[in-house]
């Protein structure tokens, strides 16, 4: 019985039976907290401070939050095996990298969020894997390139694609189009130029689409456009509607937007900004009837061009508003050739010409109210003959002031007016013409435009061949002439004039073209050509040689000189002669006189003779000593 109440005391002590845990269960990470008591297990890392995915995230997690963290990159081990995640979500991190195959294991995730990152492209492999995929948010990145097939793997059930707040200036348009599922498509904020025509015609389920502060001038009609109702905002629009967002690009208001200014629009802020009749103006509030489109007048065509066999050519074509679909019709046949390229901006250019290129090459200009012609003449010459390195050349000189104006020769009018009547787009009856010209200066004239009421200017268009950048001079509407100045030497120039009025029909302001003509200024006066650097050193050397030689000759010459005034001997050696000389004499004891002894007796003196030689001087004021 004492046993009894010892165990009965014992049993409180004993462990309660508890609940098993998973053994493939992982610690949270730090600083993170997890959600692991229910379904679906949850880890979120908000602002945790973290520079990386962290290891030991629980594997079986279905959402995953790191956003507001300083993660550079997304390895392709952070996310492996995580096959049950629905959401995940990097935003605000400084992701710069996310490696191929990085998302491969995640085909059960429905919504990813790389947001407020530093990418700068995304290419084919770096999403692949993400099947099930339905929200893609990559706003607010640094994207530049977007690959073709990046969106491959998702293409058929994406819903939502956020491209915005980019640096796009292109998209892989034939991609996106492949878009059937997607609702809402943001490609506002970015640097795109264009939009191809039915890029969105596939996209029937698009409810919502954002081009809001780009760089369109236009937006094309699509198919899509014509089918649903557009509208300026989501609220209490219905379901079948789309919601089309452009403000804030620089559109052109011209005859090919007439379609989108039929649309009921409520309160968007989109303005014109061009043409300059329209610039600034409430897009909304400008009328249908000043949507307008001009027929093209080519405003700009190369010369007549002369070139040698195997050099390259530019012919130049550019006319209307809007920009027209500029086209080249070749003289021959083998108008696709390799050797020739065809610019968007009207240029075709051939890369090496030969002599069968020679003929009339015609530009076609074509836009949304007709089109026009214009013809260049190109002549194809043998090739040049080789130039030689040291060839100087100069300008003979021309008497007066190189700029001053000079009327057009006979032979510059025959070609102009040739060039002219071989352009039959460009109006050339209108009496436009440059009556002198100089080297740097041009003085153009036209006549009074009375015919048409209520001028109040006059537009001088103009540029050389050598560029396509257009100048523009506004002339008050009393003036005939006009003085162009700082022009380039030895250039062609084109050069129309329009009167810019208004219309009394419509109250707007519109132009029409005056005339159109192109002239060449003189070339500049070149001085004589100076000799070349080495022709111009080896004299020098020559020069500087001779001097040295004949410094050396003359220094020898003068030694020579020397030497034979000083009777053969060297200079410092020559005898001193002095005015004072000495006589000596030979005596026995006693002075006096002694004759100088023959040369046969002076060979030396006698036995046991005692010679005594005293030297008296002898000169001047001396006189010899008698016995």
């Amino acid at each position: 019985m004492a046993v009894l109440p010892l165990l009965l005391c014992l049993l409180p002590l004993a462990p309660a039976s508890s609940p098993p845990q998973p053994a493939t269960a992982s610690p949270c990470p730090r600083r993170c907290r997890c959600q692991t008591q229910s379904l679906p297990l949850s880890v979120l890392c908000p602002g945790a401070g973290l520079l990386f995915v962290p290891p030991s995230l629980d594997r079986r997690a279905a959402e995953l939050r790191l956003a507001d963290n300083f993660i550079a990159a997304v390895r392709r081990r952070d996310l492996a095996n995580m096959t049950g995640l629905l959401h995940l979500s990097l935003s605000r991190n400084t992701i710069r990298h996310v490696a191929a195959g990085a998302f491969a294991d995640l085909r059960a995730l429905r919504a990813l969020h790389l947001d407020g990152n530093r990418l700068t492209s995304l290419g084919e492999g770096q999403l692949r894997g993400l099947v099930n995929l339905r929200h893609l948010i990559l706003s607010n990145n640094q994207l530049a390139a977007l690959a073709a097939g990046a969106l491959d793997d998702c293409a058929e059930t994406l819903e939502d694609l956020d491209l915005s707040y980019n640096n796009l200036e292109q998209l892989p348009w034939e991609a996106l189009g492949r878009l059937g599922n997607v609702n809402t498509l943001g490609l506002d904020h970015n640097l795109l130029a264009s939009v191809p025509a039915g890029a969105f015609s596939r996209l029937h389920k698009l409810a919502r689409l954002d081009m809001t502060s780009n760089r369109l001038t236009t937006i094309p009609p699509d198919p899509l456009f014509s089918r649903l109702p557009l509208l300026a905002r989501p609220r209490g629009s219905p379901a079948s509607a789309l919601v089309l967002a452009f403000g804030g690009n620089p559109l052109h208001c011209n005859c090919e937007l007439v379609w989108l200014r039929r649309l009921a629009r409520e309160d968007d802020l989109e303005a014109c900004a061009s043409p300059p009749a329209l610039g600034g103006r409430y897009f909304w509030a400008v009328g249908e009837e000043e949507f307008v489109c001009e027929p093209p007048v080519v405003t700009h065509r190369s010369p007549p061009l002369a070139v040698p066999a195997g050099r390259p050519a530019a012919l130049r074509c550019r006319a209307g508003d809007p920009e027209p679909r500029v086209r080249w019709v070749s003289p021959r046949a083998a108008a696709g050739h390799s050797s020739r390229r065809a610019f968007p901006n009207g240029t075709l250019e051939l890369l090496v010409t030969e002599p069968s290129d020679g003929g009339i090459f015609t530009c076609i200009a074509a836009n949304a109210a007709g089109e026009a012609t214009a013809a260049v003449e190109l002549t194809v010459g043998p090739p040049p003959p080789p130039q030689l390195a040291n060839s100087t050349s100069c300008d003979p000189p021309r008497d007066g002031d190189p700029d001053a104006l000079t009327p057009p020769s006979a032979a510059s009018a025959s070609a102009s007016a040739s060039a002219k009547a071989a352009d039959t787009g460009t109006p050339t009856d209108h009496g436009v013409q440059v009556t002198e010209h100089g080297a740097t200066a041009a003085l153009v004239q036209w006549p009074d435009q009375r015919p048409i009421p209520g001028i109040r200017m006059y537009q001088i268009q103009y540029n050389s061949s050598a560029d396509d950048i257009l100048v523009y001079r506004m002339i008050p509407a009393d003036s005939r002439s006009f003085l162009l100045t700082d022009l380039a030497s030895g250039r062609t120039y084109d050069l129309c004039v329009l009167a810019v009025y208004e219309d009394s029909a419509t109250g707007l302001t519109a132009t029409r073209p005056v005339g159109c003509t192109h002239f060449s200024t003189e070339p500049a006066l070149q001085p004589c050509g100076a000799p070349h650097a080495p022709f111009l050193g080896g004299t020098m050397i020559i020069a500087l040689g001779g001097v040295i030689v004949a410094s050396v000759l003359v220094f020898i010459f003068v030694l020579l000189m020397r030497y034979k005034v000083h009777g053969g001997q060297p200079p410092g050696k020559a005898k001193v002669s002095t005015p004072v000389s000495s006589v000596c004499s030979q005596t026995n004891g006693a002075l006096g006189p002694t004759p100088t002894p023959p040369a046969s007796e002076s060979s030396g003196p006698r036995a046991h003779t005692v010679v005594q030689l005293d030297c008296e001087p002898w000169g001047p004021g001396h006189e010899p000593v008698g016995p």
